[in-house]
């Protein structure tokens, strides 16, 4: 498992941990714009999360097309 990048203030934590709950929010927009992959964001979720919030999001995420573009653009494509 990665850790996530050491040098994140608390604001950019708090804002990642916010764009990770969001449905809406891919993981590939969060690599963009902190240059995060998906198995970081999962450790600074763990790290910053209680253990049962922790549990809630990732039975979220899991599998969520929305949290990956490329998934998401092969679900808006379809007729």
């Amino acid at each position: 498992m990665k850790s996530p990048p050491e040098g994140l203030d608390a604001a950019d934590t708090s804002q990642i941990i916010a764009m990770a709950w969001d449905d809406s929010t891919s993981f590939e927009a969060i690599a963009l714009n902190y240059g995060l992959d998906e198995a970081q964001v999962i450790a600074l979720m763990r790290q910053n999360l209680k253990a049962r919030s922790f549990q809630v999001w990732r039975q979220q995420v899991r599998g969520r097309t929305s949290k990956h573009a490329v998934k998401q653009a092969r679900e808006t494509n379809r007729i």
